[in-house]
């Protein structure tokens, strides 16, 4: 054909006769780094000398580009695995737009890697766990006594496939310091829900299963608490609702039978919670589900409303996580004693190292015997009791929180309180006609309260005023932590005042000035940061930090942040500026997808224009580590980019499909040049917001592009 691309013929399909063989040769010429990606960063001459299936192979096509040679070296290795000696390759597959790649990455690949049963095909997989330094390898799964039918389920699992060599342990009734000290002895899974499926319709015959659900990826393979709500918002988008339910089903199990929703389903992180999303994720299911063909969508919302009001009283707004003074809820888990074991080697080094100078141990020496309860100091304990706290707020770490996390009553935890008080008291005028039953197995002495709407738009209203008091200042047009400690608002700056938006405890004359003097401090071209870089620079000149070393703080941004905002911003209007948020944060994510060789990651640096997926802080980034291409992505950023299209017009829809930066949309945007003086006024205005630290207006009126 004389062609030097595919431009003209992009249906043509190639021969590849040898996959191995090419595949070898496609990474010796373009790998040059070694890292089995072609990425923009490769030396290779990106370039193909393709074989056309039409004539056998024999007439070849040069085909030229990363984009296409990336693709080939994805579609080789997928071929290989799939145990293809030869293959036929789509033209159209190697020029295929990154929009429609990253998106049918995302609902055929992504989703289906991450999704887990606790069963026997895969729990031996499951229980894997490489943030434990030494673990031995031995298969535990923990298993309440109260949970009769997972226990059985689980010893059939070990007598029928002894080679698993899987020990099935009963949690005690009753959690005491010696039996929980047992249990960090010997970590472990937390068993999960099941149910009775029918195997056999003509008898009614039924057997157990696992109750699916869905872990982050990367290093994090287990049931994570706030992650997968996060990964519920693009599966409902990708219409996975048996993924949801199930995630659903699971966080009612872990109510009922470990007292709340752990961190994570590992034995080492039960004590502690996450951020609660719960009634959002139930009310939502519902509300996509209830029309259609799908069975017991209102039985599944009364479970989990039961659930949540259990959870609410028994975790979030009882001592010690509820400070009585402000009635405001703070992040403070109850029990553990152990310095954490999931972080990265050398996290806490500099922390422990005067204790271990103090009893002239290593270390390591003295880490085990403080866990062994060998040594008593209690400087060291509360330490480690607002270490829990971060951990708990799901932001570890953050400079925002460090040293005085349990100290604090926090906005976002507050923000979500306020939404469970207001979706339990929606449902129940709107599904329960007025009215809640609440069964045994949630029962509490304040049920019969509990069972009323009117109850919980109380609850919220003084949880509002209690907000308004402690957390919003109106001068900076924000809203900041409390202490409940020192009876101070704290100073540091946090994305999460976007939040307020989300969850509606925000009066109109707030959200304006949350948006017009909030928001630029977090905006930056690919996206919104978690704090202000006026904050982490107070917080580094504070601790004499040159770096940025909490992953949680700027120059980060990270999907759940930019999730919230854009709902919160559209709920109270703000819809084009929700659009160019979501769209600053999808052309990062596509952007690190077409020049990196596929990668979907956990976090971006925001203000890094050509490799943003570069972050370094604590255990550095992922989504970043596979050979030949991706299998997984990161589970809510890829939630976050299927969620985020539902905010962008068409216009920017055809934009993001030829992957253009934000910027270039105005020069793109043919004959609007009133959308060209907007975009121009609000990067100009985002300018002067960080060099000068001014607050410009954002006026939502004016930022609409024309469809």
């Amino acid at each position: 054909m004389g062609k030097d691309d595919l431009q003209d013929a992009p249906l043509q399909q190639f021969l590849v006769v040898d996959v191995q063989g090419a595949l070898d040769e496609l990474i010796a010429r373009e790998d040059t780094n070694g890292d089995s990606h072609i990425t923009i960063e490769d030396r290779g001459p990106k370039a193909l000398s393709l074989g056309t299936l039409a004539s056998g192979g024999y007439q070849r096509i040069r085909v030229h580009g990363q984009r296409a040679a990336s693709n080939m070296l994805q579609e080789l290795t997928s071929a290989l695995e799939r145990g293809d000696r030869a293959s036929i390759i789509d033209g159209a597959v190697l020029r295929e737009n990154a929009l429609g790649r990253i998106q049918r990455y995302i609902s055929e690949r992504f989703w289906v890697s991450l999704s887990r049963r606790l069963d026997g095909d895969v729990i031996e997989h499951a229980v894997q766990d490489t943030k434990i330094p030494g673990w031995d390898g031995t298969p535990v799964i923990y298993v309440p006594q109260s949970a009769t039918k997972q226990l059985a389920y689980y010893n059939a699992i070990a007598a029928q496939r002894p080679s698993l060599g899987l020990h099935v342990v009963p949690l005690p009734a009753v959690m005491t310091t010696d039996a929980y000290r047992d249990i960090l002895k010997r970590p472990g899974i937390l068993a999960l829900d099941t149910e009775e499926v029918v195997v056999d319709a003509a008898t009614g015959a039924t057997e157990a299963r696992a109750v699916p659900f869905v872990v982050p990826g990367g290093r994090f393979n287990e049931f994570f608490g706030w992650d997968s709500y996060f990964m519920g918002l693009g599966l409902l988008q990708d219409c996975r609702f048996d993924l949801i339910a199930g995630v659903l089903r699971n966080w009612v199990f872990e109510i009922q039978h470990y007292g709340l929703i752990p961190n994570a389903n590992r034995s080492y992180l039960m004590l502690r919670s996450q951020p609660p999303f719960l009634t959002d994720l139930a009310t939502r299911l519902y509300a996509a589900t209830k029309d259609a063909d799908e069975p017991g969508a209102r039985e599944l919302l009364h479970l989990c409303l039961q659930a949540a009001i259990k959870e609410y009283h028994r975790v979030w707004t009882c001592a010690p996580r509820l400070d009585q003074s402000t009635g405001l809820s703070k992040y403070c888990p109850v029990g553990g004693f152990e310095i954490p074991r999931e972080v990265e080697p050398g996290h806490f080094d500099n922390v422990l190292r005067p204790y271990a100078a103090k009893y002239g141990l290593t270390i390591e020496e003295f880490t085990a015997k403080f866990n062994a309860g060998g040594v008593s100091e209690p400087t060291l304990d509360a330490y480690l009791q607002h270490d829990r706290a971060v951990r708990e707020s799901g932001h570890d770490t953050s400079s925002r929180l460090d040293g005085r996390a349990a100290d604090l009553a926090i906005t976002d935890l507050n923000f979500c309180l306020y939404k469970y008080e207001t979706d339990i008291a929606t449902a129940m005028e709107r599904v329960f006609s007025g009215r809640l039953e609440i069964g045994d197995a949630f029962r509490l002495p304040s049920s019969d309260a509990d069972a009323d709407p009117a109850t919980w738009r109380l609850r919220a209203e003084r949880r509002r005023a209690a907000v308004d008091q402690y957390l919003w200042d109106e001068a900076r047009g924000s809203y900041f932590d409390y202490n409940v400690v020192t009876k101070e608002q704290i100073t540091s700056e946090s994305v999460t005042c976007l939040w307020a938006l989300w969850c509606g405890i925000a009066s109109p004359h707030q959200a304006e000035l949350v948006v017009s003097r909030a928001l630029p401090a977090y905006e930056y071209r690919g996206g919104l940061a978690t704090s202000s870089a006026a904050s982490c620079a107070a917080a580094a000149a504070a601790s004499g930090s040159t770096t940025h070393g909490h992953q949680w703080d700027y120059p980060y941004g990270w999907a759940p942040h930019q999730m919230l905002a854009w709902h919160g911003l559209a709920r109270y209007g703000y819809t084009a500026t929700a659009a160019r948020l979501a769209y600053r944060w999808l052309y990062t994510v596509l952007k690190v997808f077409v020049d990196y060789n596929g990668a979907v990651c956990e976090k971006y640096d925001v203000t890094r224009v050509k490799d943003p997926h570069k972050v370094y802080a604590e255990y550095g980034n992922q989504g970043v580590e596979f050979v030949g291409y991706p299998r997984e992505g990161f589970g809510w950023t890829n939630a976050s980019f299927v969620y985020g299209l539902t905010f962008l017009t068409p216009y920017m829809r055809r934009a993001l499909t030829v992957c253009a930066p934000y910027d270039s949309l105005k020069a793109n945007h043919e004959g609007n040049t009133r959308a060209e003086r907007t975009i121009d006024s609000v990067d100009q205005g985002l300018e002067n917001a960080h060099e000068k630290g001014s607050l410009p207006q954002d006026s939502h009126h004016s930022q609409t592009l024309p469809n």
